[in-house]
């Protein structure tokens, strides 16, 4: 097989469906596809784990995904305090020059 191959996901999955189905065997699909017998074993695991979710991008760890998030709505939270604050200022501003205050 020759390295640095990449096939597509749909491809991958296709191959799985196949397998699933009964409609080919894995030595079938090696030998049809050129594949080896231990990239055909990752892509089933893959597949048995994740289900059609496989061969996409891995799902990040919940707690993981959960603190970036916090952290990613916390700083958004002070800049818009830091935002307000300015606004505020202004506002103030405008008001004693004006007189309106």
């Amino acid at each position: 097989m020759p390295r640095g191959r990449t096939f597509s996901r749909e491809f991958k999955l296709e191959l799985m469906h196949q397998l699933v189905s009964g409609a080919r065997r894995p030595s079938q699909l090696c030998r049809e596809h050129g594949l080896a017998d231990s990239v055909l074993a990752r892509w089933r695991r893959e597949y048995a784990e994740r289900g059609e979710a496989a061969f996409g991008p891995s799902a990040p760890d919940s707690d993981e995904a959960l603190h970036r998030r916090i952290a990613e709505l916390e700083r958004f939270c002070g800049q818009l305090a830091l935002e307000n604050e300015a606004l505020k200022r202004g506002l103030g501003s405008i008001a004693s020059r004006t007189g309106t205050r």
